[in-house]
Order: C-alpha cells, then sequence, then structure tokens
C-alpha cells in the first residue's frame, strides 16, 4: 500500500469531507478521490462511505493499522533528520499537564544555565500527542503520566526507537467534591469506586481504561467527558459533582471545591516518565539529567 494513499485516507476519516481533506493535503479534491478510488482497488473492498463520508467495517479495520503505519514513518523520517541536520540551541517539551511541576521548572532553569541562549519551548500536551510529538521530532522530549504498579512502566503507545525513564512518583488520589460522602476518608479503595460517576479525561488525569485494568473490572463508566489538559476545568467538573477522576496527589492540591483522597488498593502510584530520542542533543541531556538527579 502506497502511504501517500493511507495518508490520504485517514484525511478524509479525520475531517469526514473529501475537500476539507484535499485543503489540508494542498491536493484537488479529485486528487483525492483518486487516491480513495486507487486504495479501495489495491485492498479489492469499498472503505468509505460517501453520504455521509465515513469508514466501512474494513476502512475502520484499515485505520487500526493505518495510524501507527504512518507515525513511525513520521518517526524515521524525524529520526534520520536528527543525524544529518544541524540542531539549533533549541529545546522543546511535551508535557503532561500533571508533569508541569516546580521541578520541571528548576530542571529548564539548569538546562538554560548550561546552554547560554537556549530557546525553550514549553507544550502541555495529552499522553498519546506527548508520545507523537517526540516521535515526529515536533519536541525533542516529553514528559508523560499515568498510573502503574510500582515496578512497572507505564503503559505507552508504541515509542519506536526512543529511551523511555522514570523521572518522579508520587501517590494517585482520586478527586472527589468537597461535600462527598467519602471526602473525609484517609484513604479509599479503587474497586469500592467502580460504580460511581467518573469523568473521562485522558489529557489530565488517569485514563479510565488504566482503571479499569488495574481493578480487573468493567466499571469506571464515564458521565462527562472532557478534553482539554487544564487540571482547573477537570477540577470545577468535579467540584460539580460531574463525576470522579484519579490523578496525582500533588497535581489535586489547590483545585477548589475538591478533595483529593489517596487510593489504598490496588497498589498504584502515579508515575512521570521521559521519552527522548537515542541520540539527544546537548541541552535534552541536562534536562534529563536535572530531571533524574
Amino acid at each position: 500500500m502506497d502511504p501517500h494513499l493511507l495518508r490520504t485516507f485517514v484525511t478524509v476519516v479525520e475531517r469526514g469531507s473529501f475537500s476539507l481533506a484535499a485543503q489540508e493535503l494542498g491536493y484537488t479534491q479529485s486528487a483525492v478521490s483518486q487516491h480513495i478510488a486507487a486504495l479501495e482497488t489495491d485492498l479489492a473492498t469499498p472503505l468509505l462511505a460517501r453520504r455521509p463520508v465515513g469508514p466501512t467495517p474494513a476502512g475502520e479495520r484499515l485505520l487500526e493499522h493505518a495510524r501507527p503505519l504512518l507515525l513511525r514513518l513520521d518517526a524515521a523520517r524525524a529520526d534520520i533528520a536528527r543525524l544529518t541536520q544541524i540542531r539549533p540551541a533549541r529545546l522543546a517539551v511535551a508535557c503532561a499537564p500533571a508533569a508541569l511541576t516546580p521541578a520541571l521548572a528548576e530542571a529548564l532553569a539548569t538546562a538554560r544555565r548550561a546552554t547560554p541562549g537556549l530557546a525553550v519551548e514549553v507544550r502541555v500536551l495529552g499522553r498519546d500527542e506527548s508520545v507523537r510529538a517526540v516521535l515526529t521530532g515536533a519536541v525533542d522530549l516529553g514528559l508523560v503520566t499515568g498510573a502503574a504498579a510500582p515496578s512497572d512502566p507505564l503503559p505507552l503507545p508504541e515509542v519506536g526507537p526512543m529511551v523511555t525513564l522514570a523521572a518522579a512518583e508520587e501517590p494517585l488520589a482520586v478527586l472527589l467534591p468537597a461535600n462527598h460522602p467519602l471526602a473525609g476518608r484517609p484513604a479509599l479503595r479503587l474497586a469500592d469506586l467502580a460504580a460511581a460517576r467518573w469523568i473521562d479525561a485522558p489529557d489530565s488525569a488517569v485514563p479510565l481504561a488504566q482503571l479499569r485494568a488495574a481493578t480487573r473490572g468493567d466499571g469506571f463508566r464515564a458521565q462527562v467527558a472532557y478534553r482539554g489538559t487544564e487540571l482547573r476545568g477537570l477540577g470545577a467538573l468535579v467540584a460539580a459533582g460531574h463525576g470522579l477522576a484519579a490523578l496525582a496527589a500533588g497535581a489535586a492540591e489547590g483545585l477548589d471545591g475538591t478533595v483529593a483522597v489517596p487510593v489504598s488498593a490496588p497498589r498504584l502510584v502515579h508515575r512521570t516518565e521521559i521519552i527522548h530520542p537515542r541520540d539527544p542533543a546537548g541541552p535534552v541531556r541536562a534536562l534529563v539529567a536535572a530531571l533524574t538527579r
């Protein structure tokens, strides 16, 4: 399969329109139609319904393969570019909301002192978007967070030829409204909250799928979806009673109208992990050294 055709297919699905996909890719609409027709001919099956535009069952299955394939192609291009291109004095970091801490700020200051004139950029992104940004070279280093057993790595998407290492661990807590009946408890068992209302906030809290995996249960169903990285926005939803969220105990401090109660079982921690290329530039090495000191 031609990766150009795959990229056109994914873009049409994501935009829900042949014309919008053509605008994004810089093609004519007829060229986009030809790409889709060629891909359907190659695979001998319809991949897109036309009205409205959306994937067929075969198209849904192809999407599962196409997105990681295209990401790995972009990652390969970025990996070669890092070997062959002159790198500017830049340090671009993608981090989860819970990783934007005083420790990161101090580590960035250390990296700037080590490289005078260093230009620093910090982007607050969700976990998958942070991984993608590192793989494609959009940033130089990523800090991702999540829940895991103390001895286990975070369950991350495919990171390819990247280095991952632990940067920090802290207690995992459940964020409750301040007037919740369990707000005064010293600790909570996650399994006891499986049937509670939860907020699906994968970019600012622990993904609900991780909670289900940790408890080996089928609960933790979302009542509200929050697609953002602003912790205060998540805290406002919790305080108003829309649902619960699990996040780092430290990240929950100062969220008005809420209480963070530590998780006692199962035994989990909230971990921050670093992702960076195998051959990082000097500023990246300085930042990693400062973060893991």
